[in-house]
């Protein structure tokens, strides 16, 4: 018998560091007592997915908290083959500190968006390894190598679908939440950074320690404002803008055509790239964002719910 509440799907969206705003939606969710069925993610959004669905939140928003910016300089291990970092430093750390399972073993329906390098087809991942999935979908191509998963190069899945509406239909979900985290980005303008040092030249190898000790390893900011600094920005300040780009229009085209039912939009526009270690005012932000929209999910989930007989 089919149940009579409609299933929640939740739609994680990609957002790099911007990313960890999802906990602070999930967590006002939870408190508001709509706790979703389904859970779909893409890059950023696959990580927050993967945990939540494995009941590892907790420990995940832990972690997180704790990041400082030598923390997370100190898990990339440098590369110039594929991409400026490998990732193994990072998922071997992931692989023990949270327990790799089968995706159809989680306590929630999960499902991943990647990429396929050779053919840019749209690869939903919704078996396997719950780490191989979340490492595929979050190779973010410049930053990262791609991932090979079945004989398959496979990177970041914004670059076909940033926010996972239509993942989150395919796996049954009724109602579909959908969280996007690059809406505000365009039309801002660079500033000049706080300065940044460099990863330690230990952490790379020779020829790319020299290249990065050279880098405007800024990773600048972006804010609002009239008037762009007039310095050359960095190159990593110039891929995550052309991403930004990318994310922002690829998304809306997607939305248009697979619209979800609620949009959460955190307000993240001062988040730069590899601002992973300002996990505190993201999570924030997302809450804050997730309680604004639970009158609107409130009020459609009781349209959708079974008059009393």
């Amino acid at each position: 018998m089919a149940s009579p509440h409609p299933k929640i799907g939740l739609a994680l969206g990609s957002g790099s560091a911007r990313g960890w705003s999802h906990i602070g939606v999930i967590r006002a969710l939870e408190r508001a007592g709509m706790s979703p069925d389904i859970v779909c993610g893409t890059s950023i959004g696959s990580v927050v997915g993967a945990a939540y669905a494995d009941d590892k939140l907790d420990r995940l928003e832990t972690w997180v908290r704790s990041l400082t910016w030598q923390t997370v300089v100190g898990l990339l291990d440098f590369t110039l083959d594929g991409g400026l970092v490998k990732g193994s430093r990072l998922f071997t750390f992931f692989r023990s500190h949270f327990e790799d399972k089968d995706i159809t073993q989680l306590r929630k329906a999960y499902g991943a968006v990647a990429t396929e390098l050779l053919t840019g087809r749209e690869v939903w991942l919704r078996e396997g390894s719950m780490i191989d999935a979340v490492r595929a979908s979050m190779a973010l191509p410049g930053l990262f190598t791609p991932a090979q998963l079945e004989g398959r190069l496979l990177v970041d899945g914004a670059l076909v679908n940033p926010v996972p509406v239509s993942l989150c239909r395919a796996m049954g979900a009724d109602i579909v939440i959908a969280v996007d985290l690059n809406w505000d980005l365009m039309g801002r303008s660079l500033h000049q950074p706080a300065e940044v040092k460099a990863p330690p030249p230990e952490s790379a190898p020779g020829a790319l320690a020299g290249f990065l000790g050279k880098l405007p390893f800024s990773l600048g900011r972006l804010k609002s404002g009239p008037a762009a600094s007039t310095d050359m920005p960095s190159i990593l300040d110039v891929l995550s803008i052309s991403l930004n780009i990318m994310q922002v229009r690829i998304t809306r085209s997607r939305l248009a055509g697979e619209p979800a039912d609620v949009m959460i939009r955190p307000r993240l526009s001062d988040f730069a790239l590899m601002d992973y270690h300002r996990a505190a005012p993201a999570i924030a932000e997302g809450q804050r964002a997730a309680e604004q929209a639970v009158p609107e999910l409130m009020e459609l989930l009781g349209t959708r719910l079974p008059l009393p007989p």
